[in-house]
């Protein structure tokens, strides 16, 4: 929803909607990417797709494509009912969303990236995490077509936590954690978890809730999917 200056909402008119879009996807899959590249820690959910490639020998896009199946899934528990509309419009995200954070990862490592300094990877790894953040804010406000990783995190935070984008995130960060403590402990190596990771781990769910306030500001959620009869809830 769009709010006028007067106060009163309207829907988004199409160009908008493409608009917002093509931003926070391009965002979200170059800081993923530029995560990747620097390896100085990848946000929570990356950096365990990033392990189970590197100990299972997949390629990251496929096993990011695959936690978007399951977390799909989990979605539809944690809604209670399948929405179809929700469904599609994941899939529709996840698909070319892994391949574009591969090929993002890739192109700056060919720009030399992974040779910097250890202080200029840390720095780049920390905005490419505030990227991060900054697009799971704007379309889960459009909450169009979203990958059903920030679609969990917005299920949480408007079904479960009362709003609250930090306790959501850190809810939604629950199982790639398990994962990567899981492999750790069988393989005895951790990949792409770093300070970055522990900076997204405690923080992006506040550079969210930082940019819902502060960036794009007349554009507010859209909880037109997020259903409960017995609730009704009022979005800050």
């Amino acid at each position: 929803m769009y709010v006028l200056a007067d106060g009163t909402e309207r829907k988004l008119y199409l160009r908008e909607v493409i608009i917002y879009l093509v931003i926070s996807l391009l965002l979200n899959s170059m800081g993923n990417g530029l995560t990747v590249a620097c390896n100085m820690g990848s946000a929570m959910w990356t950096a365990s797709a990033a392990n189970l490639a590197h100990d299972f020998h997949f390629s990251i896009a496929t096993i990011l494509i695959v936690y978007g199946i399951v977390s799909i899934l989990v979605n539809v528990i944690l809604l209670q009912h399948f929405d179809w509309h929700r469904i599609i419009g994941n899939l529709i995200f996840i698909f070319p969303y892994g391949y574009f954070v591969s090929l993002w990862a890739n192109f700056f490592r060919s720009l030399g990236v992974t040779s910097l300094p250890i202080p200029t990877r840390i720095l780049l790894d920390v905005i490419g995490i505030i990227c991060l953040g900054i697009a799971i804010s704007i379309y889960q406000r459009v909450n169009v077509i979203l990958h059903p990783n920030d679609d969990m995190t917005n299920i949480i935070r408007f079904k479960y936590v009362k709003g609250n984008p930090v306790a959501a995130q850190l809810l939604n960060f629950a199982f790639p954690s398990v994962v990567i403590v899981v492999l750790w402990v069988v393989f005895k190596e951790v990949v792409a978890v770093n300070i970055g990771t522990i900076i997204a781990l405690f923080f992006q769910g506040a550079v969210i809730g930082w940019t819902d306030k502060h960036l794009f500001k007349r554009l507010k959620h859209r909880l037109k999917f997020i259903k409960d009869k017995k609730e009704t809830l009022a979005v800050e």
